[in-house]
């Protein structure tokens, strides 16, 4: 059964939320995946919200776009924490998603990421699951031990090669 819905305004969002797909499925954690727009569909997407926690959702990821209006429609229509992920616009390179997603009134919060951040919102919900799955909190522990290797291993790269032989192998695998 679905723990996280992942859901987007449109399908152009499709290629910045798979990252969030795939992180989930690094964890095994399983999801959902809906395109629902909070402004062509405003009644379904709100009983899409509605009818999470009763479907076994646990999160819910919601990533838009320009007006940005998805992720706070679904905030005010369930008590699951929601995660917005702002897309990038053209016009304004995500930054109005950006801002119409972090500027919750006071009541119904909306944790928001970077812009395309959808990556970390998948992170940031397999923590907030993990908060009672000890399972993904070990995974957790592993994931970023990982991370703090790649970072040893560039390091040592770097004071074995210097910085012009580093930059030099630039197209290298670091």
């Amino acid at each position: 059964m679905p723990r996280v819905g992942i859901v987007m305004g449109s399908d152009s969002d499709l290629p910045v939320m798979r990252s969030a797909a795939e992180v989930l499925d690094r964890f095994g954690v399983e999801y959902e995946t809906v395109i629902s727009s909070a402004h062509r569909l405003p009644d379904e997407t709100a009983e899409y919200a509605r009818r999470a926690e009763e479907r076994g959702l646990q999160v819910i990821i919601a990533g838009a776009g320009g007006a940005a209006h998805l992720p706070g429609v679904l905030a005010a229509s369930t008590v699951l924490p929601v995660i917005g992920v702002p897309i990038r616009t053209g016009a304004l390179s995500g930054v109005d998603s950006l801002y119409s997603i972090v500027q919750m009134p006071k009541g119904i919060p909306v944790a928001t990421v970077g812009v395309d951040a959808a990556a970390n919102a998948a992170l940031l919900a397999v923590a907030i699951l993990a908060g009672g799955d000890a399972g993904l909190r070990q995974g957790l522990k592993e994931y970023r031990r990982g991370l703090a290797a790649e970072v040893r291993a560039k390091n040592a790269r770097l004071q074995q090669l210097g910085v012009s032989g580093y930059l030099a192998g630039e197209g290298e695998k670091r």
